[in-house]
């Protein structure tokens, strides 16, 4: 009996949630797709052209945070922004805040997490985007890049056709509902998946169990979630709604936090993708980044909750 009541209350949950999930991913990428209508990647490139370090970094890890561009298309322009002449450490505070600002990302939290972790997170991957620029082109870190094309980098399009250089609001409107459609048929499993896996886990898996092995009393929760989050790589959409349930569940803030940033910050293919345009080094750097901003942005959120700063 107790095994169909737990099906039963995972069913429920699982309605509720996938439900919750597909309205607001609609609405959200409609949004998305707004900003990639008024923000196109050359207005990016001349904002950014001839810039100094310093704001530069501030505003490249803006643009990062404006345009919601997959893994996939991230790299080429990246290596877009490198070819005309973008200083480096300014390129690469673009790169960490593309994936760990997308405003999916952003506005998923929001929804499923509070106002303030939302605006924490925020301040953390925002700032660690724009110091590490600056202060891996003052290593020298720009000589670990290779010369290379955009075509080398091609290995997907998320931009679609070529459209008309000055098309009217209408037509703004109506392509970006098309592209939150579009979106949405992409990223539906990995909805599905994310909200099964989490009413699988709100259903049958034990508070207590969850509590011993990720708990805030773990020291070792934290690291291991910004670790396990790479090599996982579940897209955002699917771990964002796994990690409510997980901190439902009694999983730290911490350790939830940091499991979204490994995931979302360093996914297998995108590192595969730098590899292209990195050197090794490089390449480890910037996954190191990613567990760094993890890690501390895991341990600024238990602080705060341990702290009863955060509600």
């Amino acid at each position: 009996m107790t095994a169909i009541n737990d099906l039963f209350t995972a069913g429920e949950f699982f309605l509720v949630i996938a439900a919750e999930l597909i309205i607001l991913f609609i609405g959200i990428s409609f949004l998305v797709g707004l900003i990639r209508e008024y923000v196109p990647e050359e207005r990016i490139k001349a904002a950014l052209k001839d810039r100094k370090y310093g704001m530069g970094n501030v505003i490249g890890a803006g643009f990062g945070a404006l345009t919601p561009f997959c893994s996939c298309s991230t790299i080429p322009v990246l290596v877009g922004l490198l070819d005309v002449g973008i200083p480096f450490g300014i390129a690469y505070s673009y790169l960490i805040a593309s994936p760990l600002l997308n405003p999916v990302i952003v506005l998923l939290l929001l929804a499923l997490f509070g106002i303030i972790p939302t605006l924490i997170y925020i301040a953390i991957t925002f700032t660690i985007a724009v110091i590490s620029g600056i202060l891996l082109q003052r290593a020298g870190y720009a000589r670990y890049v290779k010369a290379v094309t955009l075509e080398k980098t091609a290995g997907c399009d998320c931009h679609g056709e070529e459209q008309p250089a000055s098309p009217t609001h209408k037509v703004r409107f109506i392509r970006s509902l098309g592209f939150a459609l579009s979106l949405f048929r992409q990223v539906l499993p990995y909805l599905i998946l994310g909200a099964a896996i989490g009413a699988f886990i709100y259903g049958f898996i034990p508070e207590d169990l969850i509590i011993s092995i990720a708990g805030p009393q773990n020291p070792l929760a934290i690291p291991v979630a910004a670790v396990i989050g790479i090599p996982m790589y579940i897209r955002a959409e699917t771990i964002i709604p796994i990690s409510a349930v997980l901190l439902e569940k009694g999983m730290g803030i911490g350790a939830v936090m940091a499991l979204i940033i490994g995931g979302a910050g360093a996914s297998i293919p995108e590192v595969t993708l730098l590899a292209s345009i990195f050197e090794k080094r490089l390449v480890a750097a910037f996954v190191l980044t990613v567990i760094g901003v993890a890690i501390l942005a895991g341990i600024i959120f238990q602080f705060l909750a341990i702290s009863g700063l955060m509600a």
